[in-house]
């Protein structure tokens, strides 16, 4: 196998692995295939992937058919196709490959067995519902079946977070700017929702955590695992405060004496420094609760900032 990688040649050794052997073999003949009917065969019996295809073929109906009928595409694969699959007519409402999609999204053993975040099946419902490409001029018709299979396996991937069993205290953005800007280009899936998918997510899996809502004053958020992501979000709007100071959380649990190993802040890009800098602020904390915490600022948006000391393991800035 590795000689066929770097020589492209096939060497068939006294002791051999037929079934590796015969596969690539097959996605050889794949790539020479002039017709549909030999394409579908080699996917079907072989079990060859969506990225073995060559790409003039994933425009035909029947062949996105054999390569969902496999009843083997990785779920990750599986959502990131769902509006190709749409635009060539595999995915119709009352279709076969309709009902095997809602059947695999409603599987939580396959999606226990997937581990896919639950943000990445949010931005595959975001998009998928929009009915048009981010980065292209696609369109197609969303499946409401699927759009709502998508929103039940959102919540059904909760289980594919492993929670850490610290003690957590959020920070949220509930700043305006929140509602603006998209995350990885995806229309409508803006800094607020993410940070709400996010606290669902805390809440559904970590048994000690505190919510807060923050700009320049530090509010209590109350986010139960058992709301939905709309309600979560709608908490987080329209909130009246002021610029967004980062050290809150933390100037916040040291006056209220909580005790936390993780600070956790989801903002936008705004970041803008207080009276006290957060890296004061989560030195103080420490110093005075004996506590090694640590903090971590997620800035859903590109731009450039810095919080962490980089001179503190405990502390990070993650941007995007």
């Amino acid at each position: 196998i590795y000689k066929w990688v770097v020589d492209g040649e096939i060497v068939e050794p006294e002791q051999w692995d037929e079934a590796a052997l015969r596969f690539i073999e097959a996605f050889i003949e794949l790539q020479a295939a002039t017709d549909e009917a030999t394409v579908i065969r080699l996917i079907t019996n072989h079990g060859l992937p969506r990225e073995a295809v060559p790409t003039q073929w994933l425009t035909k109906s029947a062949v996105w058919e054999a390569l969902l009928g496999n009843g083997d595409m990785p779920m990750t694969a599986m959502i990131r196709n769902l509006a190709t699959m749409t635009r060539v007519g595999v995915l119709a409402p009352l279709s076969d490959g309709c009902r095997r999609v809602i059947a695999e999204l409603s599987d939580a053993e396959r999606l226990r067995h997937s581990r896919v975040h639950p943000i990445a099946i949010l931005a595959a419902l975001t998009t998928y519902a929009q009915g048009h490409g981010v980065r292209s001029d696609a369109t197609w018709q969303p499946v409401q079946q699927i759009v709502d299979a998508l929103d039940s396996a959102f919540y059904g991937a909760f289980i594919n977070v492993t929670p850490t069993g610290k003690r957590l205290l959020l920070g949220v953005d509930v700043s305006g700017s929140m509602g603006a800007g998209d995350i990885a280009g995806i229309t409508g899936l803006a800094p607020r929702v993410a940070a709400a998918a996010m606290c669902l997510v805390t809440a559904a899996t970590e048994p000690n955590h505190v919510i807060m809502g923050f700009q320049d004053k530090f509010v209590s958020l109350p986010i139960s695992p058992r709301q939905r992501l709309d309600d979560v979000v709608r908490l987080t709007q329209n909130l009246p405060f002021g610029r967004t100071d980062c050290a809150l959380p933390m100037l916040w649990a040291l006056e209220n004496k909580v005790p936390v190993d993780g600070f956790v802040i989801y903002t936008d890009n705004e970041t803008w420094v207080g009276t006290v800098h957060p890296i004061t602020a989560l030195q103080q904390y420490r110093q005075r609760q004996g506590l090694d915490s640590r903090s971590v600022v997620e800035a859903f948006t590109a731009t450039g900032f810095t919080i962490a000391d980089p001179d503190d393991a405990g502390m990070l800035d993650v941007v995007g």
